[in-house]
């Protein structure tokens, strides 16, 4: 078995921003560089057969390019916070790249995803952080946006949990067009 997620990498400039902000909270185990994505869909743990038809279906998706902005900060868990993360500035094409891959993904006989698509980058997990020092987090950071970043690819991630969190490894990365 593979457990597997559909990701957008990003670049060494943008993970540098995010970096900078990786501080300052009790608690917090912060994503690494190699942790950094921005998931579009997760699958889960599947076998040989099933990760080679989701790598076909993937492999035939044709959205074009576009550019994206990570935008603000926020948290999951609401008054038992357990997670950071940033946001993306407003973009349709993200939206409309990622219901591609659910179609392709639901079409294989998967269960469609049940949460909203919230596109974001974890920047950490929390464990017995004071949500007081969460609302100081959100607040120091509620401005931050990274360089705009054009999206060329997205990729397909399997995912390996260790005692020291989550190793990722892009299998394969699909291109997106130049145009519409």
């Amino acid at each position: 078995m593979i457990r597997l997620f559909v990701a957008l990498a990003l670049t060494d400039r943008v993970a540098q921003s995010l970096a900078a902000l990786q501080s300052g909270v009790p608690g917090a185990r912060w994503s690494t560089r190699e942790q950094l994505h921005l998931t579009l869909r997760f699958i889960g743990d599947v076998d040989e057969r099933d990760a080679n038809g989701i790598d076909d279906a993937l492999s035939v998706i044709s959205a074009p390019r576009f550019v994206l902005e990570l935008k603000g900060v926020g948290a999951f868990g609401g008054k038992n916070p357990r997670a950071l993360w940033a946001g993306i500035a407003s973009n349709e094409a993200i939206t409309h790249l990622q219901r591609k891959i659910e179609s392709a993904i639901q079409r294989l006989g998967f269960p469609a995803e049940e949460r909203k698509f919230t596109p974001h980058v974890t920047l950490a997990r929390l464990r017995a952080t004071p949500a007081g020092r969460v609302m100081d987090y959100l607040t120091d950071h509620a401005l931050y946006a990274s360089m705009p970043f054009e999206v060329n690819s997205f990729a397909l991630f399997s995912s390996r949990l260790t005692p020291n969190g989550s190793i990722y490894v892009a299998e394969r990365e699909y291109p997106l067009s130049l145009g519409a």
